[in-house]
């Protein structure tokens, strides 16, 4: 974890560890928890059969200490081609620790449902769909990739929306663990940081069908692909 849920939402259905064990635990993904930012690092990669960068409400460019230790963890991993997933803040902080970089969108704060768009397909992939609809929560966005990475998925504010590093990193922006209970009492108290209009239209798109189901097997997909690709 490098991060967490408002502490005034947590009521709804718990922090990042509850949130993502609700949609992967069902998969037979054990979570393993690490509190980056507080300083509760990996002593061993072997610790675990792969990685999972939670959100954060930080900025990745944030003058805070323990991010340059995140950095290089993120770097020993790829160096290492352990699985890993970035979500929102790890999408983020991925992009950055390998050369990439990360500001403040122009387009303001992506909320709500978004809709992206599949620009490579891969194997851990269930279905031959092409876009999806999942939430979204951030105001940063990766405007340069690292020199490594391909894209992965992509939207139309949001155009480095998710990236994949050889085979065993992938990444992407929106959030798969949100529920549209969580993303309403959110919205709800931040008016004021991102527009009354935009709050609105984001919390109205919470009606709409979601695939955060859908991207969960592909997290689970991706983990048992590689554990078995790594026991050959």
């Amino acid at each position: 974890m490098v991060g967490h849920v408002d502490p005034m939402s947590q009521f709804i259905a718990g922090d990042y560890p509850e949130l993502f064990g609700a949609i992967l635990e069902p998969l037979g993904i054990e979570l393993v928890r690490y509190d980056l930012d507080e300083g509760r690092f990996p002593d061993d990669l072997g610790e675990c059969d792969g990685w999972i960068c939670s959100p954060s409400r930080l900025s990745s460019y944030d003058p805070v200490g323990w991010l340059s230790d995140a950095e290089e963890l993120l770097r020993r991993i790829i160096a290492v081609e352990a699985p890993y997933v970035g979500i929102c803040f790890g999408h983020q902080l991925l992009a950055q620790a390998l050369g990439g970089r990360v500001e403040k969108s122009p387009y303001g704060w992506g909320v709500g449902v978004r809709d992206y768009e599949v620009v490579a397909r891969r194997p851990w992939m269930s279905t031959s769909r092409d876009t999806f609809a999942v939430i979204g929560s951030h105001q940063d966005q990766v405007v340069v990739m690292p020199s490594e990475a391909e894209p992965l998925f992509r939207s139309d504010y949001c155009p480095f929306g998710g990236f994949i590093v050889g085979d065993r990193a992938w990444t992407i922006q929106v959030h798969p663990e949100f529920t549209p209970e969580l993303a309403d009492h959110l919205l709800a108290g931040r008016i004021e940081l991102i527009g009354a209009a935009r709050v609105a239209e984001a919390r109205a798109s919470l009606y709409r069908p979601l695939d955060r189901h859908e991207l969960a097997g592909w997290i689970a997909r991706f983990f048992s692909m590689s554990a078995a690709r790594s026991a050959r």
